[in-house]
């Protein structure tokens, strides 16, 4: 298997727990792993991103412009500010929510809707999927499992075997929230199956 993955998001959204959690998994699915994480103002909501190399055999840890086979976006904008990164074809998951950045919040810009970010994506692919993974996750009980049901979605598109992610998650999360985890999940890779939420092709 072959794939490089780039995560973005805002701080406090598991995007690095996600890509670390990620990581580990391939390695013990016998892949080499590479990956490199930047934070910049992430405790202040700046954004985060993860490059995630996965191969038999990765030299660098960083992605080069055009060559993601994976775009995950814990967020519309974020998802859309770093799409120069996925190759043409690739597949870009969206969470569907918008965290307005300051320069929004305080009037001096407008922040992209839905249309604008798929009109942005569509540049690079037409296989794009938007998931309304924070309204999923608080349904199931706690937002904060938004990186886990992201993670269930990608595992979808990934040849590594499901239960690879259970044994991960049960030694990896406290045991008074695995079943949470366990479901979020299980739903992410449903919703994957099923076609996502609102693809666009």
């Amino acid at each position: 298997m072959k794939a490089d993955i780039l995560m973005t998001g805002v701080g406090g959204q598991g995007v690095i727990l996600a890509s670390d959690a990620l990581a580990e998994i391939a390695m013990k699915a016998g892949h080499e792993v590479k990956k490199s994480d930047s934070l910049g103002m992430s405790q202040r909501g700046g954004s985060v991103v993860s490059h995630l190399r996965v191969g038999e055999r990765v030299f660098s840890p960083m992605i080069k412009k055009g060559e993601a086979d994976f775009l995950m976006g814990f967020e519309r904008l974020e998802g859309a500010r770093w799409v120069e990164y996925l190759r043409e074809g690739g597949v870009a998951i969206v969470n569907n929510l918008a965290i307005p950045p300051l320069s929004v919040v305080g009037g001096a810009s407008r922040y992209p809707s839905v249309s604008d970010v798929e009109e942005i994506l569509r540049r690079r692919t037409k296989t794009i999927y938007f998931v309304p993974g924070t309204q999923i996750a608080a349904e199931l009980g706690n937002p904060q499992v938004l990186n886990v049901l992201l993670v269930g979605f990608l595992s979808a598109f990934l040849d590594i075997d499901e239960r690879a992610y259970i044994d991960d998650l049960s030694q990896r999360v406290p045991q008074k929230f695995l079943q949470l985890n366990l479901k979020a999940f299980a739903r992410g890779r449903q919703e994957a199956q099923c076609g996502g939420a609102a693809k666009r092709d």
